[in-house]
């Protein structure tokens, strides 16, 4: 590999790690767990690393952790350019395939091109949920939304009136990927209902 060849692919590397600090001014419909403010995307993703981290235990047996992780650090990158599209928005939902086809095109290519290839990857083994660490990532992706409704007196499923019968909808995505964490869920919900935090 020659100094110029090196060179060019430190500076694809340089130009997509600066256009992902862009990933910290998405702004998420979710607060916080303390309420304080919305949370952005590069937190979000993080966070999600983490609970792969904490949580790895009740995922399927043999699940490659490392993957996982990888997968949740970069399967919002594309809301870049897409945005965040909140999950009870049918009519935003439905958009949201051809944006984020278009910003992944766009994100991932900045990358050398193996590296685009295999970030890309990782964002459509996500997306797909084919495999058991995709199911997995996705369980946590739509837990961590839960758990902070749940702890800010129904958050955003207040605000937006959505009901328990909504959230069991993508509770069914949890259990799909871990059926603890899905049982977890599904008393959140319930719990949330009770307190009336949550529409029946």
């Amino acid at each position: 590999m020659t100094t110029a060849h090196h060179e060019d692919r430190l500076h694809a590397q340089i130009a997509f790690i600066l256009e992902i600090d862009k990933l910290k001014r998405v702004l998420r419909r979710n607060l916080l767990m303390d309420g304080s403010r919305r949370e952005n995307d590069a937190e979000h993703s993080w966070y999600l690393a983490m609970l792969a981290l904490v949580l790895a235990e009740h995922a399927e047996p043999g699940v490659d952790l490392g993957r996982v992780v990888r997968m949740l650090l970069v399967h919002d990158i594309v809301e870049i350019d897409a945005g965040d599209t909140f999950i009870y928005d049918v009519v935003a939902v439905e958009a949201q395939a051809a944006a984020e086809i278009a910003a992944a095109e766009r994100l991932f290519g900045l990358l050398p091109e193996e590296q685009a290839r295999e970030f890309r990857a990782l964002w459509e083994e996500f997306e797909a949920r084919e495999t058991p660490e995709a199911r997995f990532a996705k369980a946590l992706d739509r837990l961590a939304p839960m758990m902070a409704n749940h702890h800010n007196e129904g958050g955003t499923w207040a605000l937006y009136r959505v009901t328990a019968r909504q959230v069991l909808e993508k509770v069914a995505l949890i259990t799909d990927g871990s059926p603890r964490l899905g049982a977890f869920a599904t008393d959140l919900v319930e719990t949330s209902v009770a307190r009336g935090h949550l529409q029946p």
